[in-house]
């Protein structure tokens, strides 16, 4: 991602009024999706993120070499973490909403601002209408 694509999303969130320090906590936030999303899928070693069924918590599992057992690790929960924030962020800027698209291979979060869903559409149909925040 260029210098360039930063500046520009940033720029873009704060011509829709959000502010400077708001605009650079979304981008950051959806870094941190991003790269959670991404490990989710899994990694060329054959590390990948896993919620306990019974817990929620997240833990890094991986291949431990002995006849395809998998071993896991409890990481620190950044996903939850980077939610609660922008939640928060977001109930500042009444009328915009937002949405996150777990799909690694685009951004992984939209910024929607008033108008920006029609009327009776569910935004998982047209969130793309929205901001993208880069990586």
């Amino acid at each position: 991602m260029s210098s360039k694509t930063k500046t520009d999303c940033i720029a873009t969130l704060m011509s829709a009024g959000i502010s400077a320090v708001d605009a650079r906590a979304l981008r950051r936030i959806s870094m941190t999706l991003h790269r959670w999303h991404d490990l989710e899928c899994g990694n060329e070693r054959g590390e990948a993120i896993e919620r306990d069924e019974e817990t929620n918590l997240p833990y890094l599992t991986y291949d431990t070499g002995m006849n395809g057992k998998r071993g896991r690790t409890q990481i620190p929960d950044r996903e939850t973490a980077a939610l609660k924030q922008l939640t928060k962020i977001m109930k500042a800027y009444p009328g915009f909403a937002f949405h996150v698209q777990g799909d690694p291979r685009g951004s992984a979060l939209f910024i929607l601002r008033p108008g920006d869903v029609p009327a009776g559409r569910d935004i998982d149909t047209c969130y793309s209408r929205g901001i993208v925040v880069h990586q």
